[in-house]
């Protein structure tokens, strides 16, 4: 019999020690390494494809290139997330925060796609995933559901149901009799993951990984699962609103930088067309401290309200707060403004918010961030029907942004009247119905403004 060996792993970050310590040296985090048993033993070298050719070196003229045949789930905006799409062999794996709807999305994907589907889950019995199902009132004959937590088994029932979509609810429930740890634990969630990507390269058929995340908002086990999946997908929202987020954090098949948004209703998610017409709240009357700015996410441009309020320091230490936008480069504005253009802000409580509980990164629209802090300490409200979309830089300037014909498409065909802009970027005026101001300091902005 062979000997059982032991090794220790970090909880937080998945470092491995062949003694236990008291600090991971890789995080720093304390009591973290705990030691896991595993057991070498031989493994029946399956494989699951039907071709077992054999690996050979080839020069890469030599590759014959092929169209990747990608399969629609229904879904547009994880499709375009994707990059047009679901690769067969791919493996995607989706992080969230417990209760914000990965379950609820990939159970909606399985109901809505023409394809036979195995839905696997370690979490839930069949009757709770049945009274999900109906909830969603989507039905698929050929959507097989299966409580299992063995790998082993899960492969096997696999091979006999021939899917061509799998779905794992979630990895770190999922364990390899291989490995003698604990399911959850570091090795285990490797090992678990290495034999299902194994399954799904050896016979295309795509996996949804569902992950859960720890407190620091990644996602729990060893780091190098990430790295093992082709596709990381972060499902975020805030618990306040029905908006829910897709980010593509890697995408092996096509842009990281797309993103999908869904509206959470009981009866599952619905795919937001066109979040600008959700995202600006509805008023009756115009009020000082609010800008509409033109941001762009991936390919797709929005248009988001931003809501300043400037008051007296009570307290003495001037507060700066935001929400959903970076405390940083608030502070660097403020700074722009006091020193370029004069005005004197160092005294005064700054608040900052980006209705909708989205969180924007685009400095494009820092020009819209610095007109709300402007009506805001002037007590004016801007002119009804303006938006604003320019960077802001550390001399005053106003600096060109990408892709400014993409936002001013999106407002004209919202009906704005007038957008703000850098003279620096080059717009054919006469082709847009939409009055275009051109402007290229702080200074200009506020003359025209107030």
């Amino acid at each position: 019999m062979a000997k059982t060996k032991t090794t220790f792993f970090c909880q937080n970050c998945g470092a491995q020690y062949s003694q236990w310590m008291g600090q991971c040296k890789a995080c720093g985090e304390w009591n973290t390494i705990v030691e896991e048993v595993i057991e070498k033993e031989s493994k029946n070298n399956q494989t699951f494809s039907k071709n077992d050719s054999k690996s050979r070196v080839l020069k890469i003229h030599e590759i014959e290139s092929q169209d990747e045949n990608r399969i629609l789930s229904q879904d547009t905006e994880l499709d375009n997330l994707l990059g047009g799409g679901i690769v067969p062999g791919s493996v995607i794996l989706i992080g969230g925060e417990p209760g914000i709807g990965k379950s609820t999305l990939l159970l909606q994907i399985s109901l809505q796609i023409p394809k036979k589907v195995l839905y696997v889950s370690g979490e839930e019995s069949s009757n709770q995933i049945k009274m999900r199902a109906d909830r969603l009132s989507i039905s698929n004959p050929d959507c097989y559901i299966l409580t299992e937590t063995s790998t082993q088994k899960i492969i096997n029932k696999a091979q006999e149901i021939q899917p061509e979509l799998l779905v794992i609810d979630s990895i770190q429930t999922i364990h390899s009799s291989y490995i003698e740890s604990s399911p959850g634990s570091i090795s285990q969630i490797r090992e678990s993951a290495s034999e299902l990507i194994k399954y799904a390269k050896d016979t295309s058929t795509p996996i949804f990984f569902v992950g859960h995340i720890t407190k620091d908002g990644t996602i729990a086990g060893p780091k190098i699962l990430e790295h093992m999946v082709d596709v990381v997908l972060q499902f975020e929202g805030d618990r306040n609103y029905l908006f829910r987020l897709l980010r593509a954090n890697k995408n092996r098949y096509g842009s990281t930088s797309e993103l999908g948004i869904y509206e959470m209703f009981q009866s599952g998610l619905r795919q937001v067309k066109n979040p600008s017409e959700i995202l600006i709240s509805k008023k009756e009357e115009n009020l000082s401290g609010n800008a509409i700015a033109a941001t762009l996410e991936g390919q797709r441009p929005m248009l988001i309200e931003i809501q300043a309020l400037v008051s007296t320091a009570v307290y003495g230490t001037p507060q700066r707060v935001t929400t959903g936008f970076d405390v940083k480069r608030l502070n660097m504005l403020l700074a722009v403004l006091e020193k370029r253009a004069g005005f004197h802000l160092g005294s005064k409580d700054v608040f900052l918010n980006i209705t909708g509980g989205i969180r924007v990164d685009d400095p494009a629209i820092d020009l819209g961030v610095i007109c709300a802090i402007l009506s805001s300490n002037e007590d004016i409200s801007l002119p009804d029907n303006c938006l604003f979309a320019g960077e802001v830089g550390l001399s005053g300037e106003i600096r060109a942004v990408n892709r400014i014909e993409q936002r001013i498409t999106e407002a004209e065909k919202l009906g704005y009247d007038v957008i703000f802009i850098s003279k620096y970027n080059k717009v054919d005026v006469k082709n847009h119905s939409i009055r275009i101001e051109l402007v290229s300091k702080v200074e200009d902005v506020y003359k025209l403004l107030f």
